[in-house]
């Protein structure tokens, strides 16, 4: 037969796990079986990243995160173009993100193509919009479920929400890990020799790190009010965000106001994040919300304790008092205390952190590609199209 057209349409390509994870997936499906394109948003951290591993890219200019009807509909009418020449043929629609996810299933959908798959990386109605707003985006993945063969999870936690939100029947989901480069991880060395010379963080500074895009979900603000709180018991500790994003600003200002300019630093988006987190003692996430953040199974794997929001996926990740602990959003005292135990008691501190590296296997990220590949077959053959 021959070979099976895979799109993948995912709203811009920044640097996070969904990304990450689509990159991976189109760039190592099997290409004896399916071909794969992938469509995003224009710009994004990682599009010269998708073009340099060879990855056959569509950008479709007027597909963007924010809201703006009239956008969005010149974006639906741009994916449906994209997607005529698939109309009638065996092929798949794998959308990703929330807007991407709408406009894209429906576009799959006006131009027949014959399975549409999505991706759930955490839900775009969130606790924190105005309740019009999280109606009209909770509806709208209603009305879209209907045109969705199929739906892959990246926790638990988030099938469990989408069968109680009438999204899907429990057979339309499986759960399928947000996979990455275990050995890259496990295998990492230290960066702290570049850490002296950029931020001049010393052999033996304590050092607490979080790797997050800088925007309401990860609640950046927070890691500065924990810093603050530890910085009163461990004087000499410092901490580093890895990430950018439309928070940085505010972010900033909120490290001045707290007194911790010096102690707290910014550098932006990291290739070397195994490297950081080798030469962290504790990683840290602050989420409000999320689906299952790789972070949390990287930082196991690189042998290093986790204290986390309990957040949705967050809550399978972590074994609490094993690998990490959990905190209820929004609790920075409980959080600093975590991390305040782990900096001063290096001993629980390494033992938690040779529990998490045992505990990581299922993050493999061609584990996740080949469950991809098995679940593309069965729906292809249950359409009679394989």
């Amino acid at each position: 037969m021959s070979r099976v057209p895979v799109i993948h349409i995912i709203t811009k390509l920044e640097f996070g796990g969904a990304q990450q994870n689509t990159l991976h997936t189109v760039a190592h499906l099997d290409d004896r079986y399916f071909d794969p394109l992938l469509i995003a948003g224009p710009g994004g951290y990682l599009m010269e990243t998708a073009r340099e591993m060879g990855i056959r890219v569509t950008v479709a200019r007027n597909m963007e995160r924010p809201l703006n009807p009239f956008r969005d509909a010149r974006a639906f009418r741009e994916l449906v173009r994209l997607l005529e020449p698939y109309r009638g043929r065996p092929a798949i629609v794998h959308t990703h993100s929330s807007k991407a996810g709408i406009l894209g299933r429906w576009a799959a959908h006006k131009t027949q193509v014959p399975v549409i798959v999505h991706s759930i990386h955490g839900f775009g109605f969130t606790p924190q919009q105005t309740p019009p707003l999280r109606w009209f985006l909770r509806e709208a993945e209603i009305r879209t479920s209907g045109i969705t063969d199929h739906f892959i999870a990246v926790s638990q936690s988030n099938r469990a929400d989408g069968i109680r939100y009438g999204l899907f029947k429990a057979e339309q989901c499986t759960v399928i890990r947000s996979g990455f480069d275990l050995v890259a991880f496990k295998d990492a060395g230290s960066a702290r020799d570049e850490l002296q010379s950029e931020l001049g963080i010393g052999p033996d500074t304590p050092l607490v790190l979080m790797v997050a895009c800088l925007k309401p979900q990860k609640s950046p603000l927070d890691f500065a009010q924990v810093a603050a709180l530890v910085r009163k018991e461990v004087p000499e500790a410092r901490f580093l965000l890895a990430g950018d994003g439309e928070l940085k600003d505010a972010l900033l200002r909120e490290v001045d106001r707290l007194g911790l300019k010096g102690y707290f630093f910014v550098p932006g988006w990291r290739e070397d994040v195994p490297r950081l987190m080798r030469c962290s003692q504790v990683v840290v996430l602050t989420s409000r919300w999320e689906g299952l953040p790789r972070v949390i199974p990287q930082a196991k794997a690189v042998g290093r304790p986790v204290v986390a929001t309990a957040v949705d996926g967050s809550v399978e990740a972590v074994r609490e008092g094993i690998d990490g602990y959990l905190c209820s959003p929004g609790d920075i005292k409980t959080m600093a205390d975590r991390v305040v135990l782990l900096l001063k008691d290096q001993d629980r501190a390494l033992r938690m952190g040779r529990a998490g590296s045992l505990a990581v296997d299922e993050w493999d990220q061609d584990t996740m590609v080949r469950k991809q590949e098995a679940l593309y077959e069965r729906l292809l053959k249950e359409k009679g199209l394989w």
